[in-house]
């Protein structure tokens, strides 16, 4: 599991799951909303490494930038799909080959704007997965 240090928190929470207190918001268990931040996490993370490639590889020649989708997956989760970018960059002078070349097709301003949107994403889903702690210790609390 790429979220290593979550590990017990995650044992944790699936052995008390099998107590089976609903939510009682559309009838989803409280693990549900944990699963799918999580997930959603890890596909964060894949976003961000394609972004940090993109921006790493902005001069250079020919370089074709690559793209982060997401999808939902049933019943709560988050897949995504990386995909290149086939446009062409900018045309430039003849190598010394006589050979066309091409600058990449990255814009730096819009991989800085995907930063931006990747970090608020992980922050909420950061929240719903400290809320999800906040409201099973409660809970828990309540039990006990």
């Amino acid at each position: 599991m790429v979220f290593s240090f979550l590990d017990p928190a995650l044992k944790f929470f699936h052995q008390r799951a099998d107590i089976s207190i609903p939510l009682l918001l559309g009838g989803e268990s409280m693990s549900d909303a944990f699963n799918a931040a999580l997930s959603a996490l890890g596909s964060l993370s894949r976003k961000m490494d394609v972004t940090a490639n993109n921006i790493a590889n902005v001069n250079t020649n020919s370089f074709k930038k690559s793209r982060a989708e997401f999808e939902d997956v049933y019943p709560s989760g988050v897949k995504v799909s990386i995909s290149r970018v086939d446009t062409p960059g900018d045309a430039l002078p003849f190598d010394e080959k006589g050979k066309e070349q091409e600058s990449s097709n990255v814009n730096l301003a819009e991989e800085l704007v995907n930063l931006i949107t990747t970090q608020h994403a992980f922050a909420a889903n950061i929240k719903t997965i400290t809320t999800e702690n906040e409201m099973r210790k409660t809970l828990l609390d309540t039990i006990a």
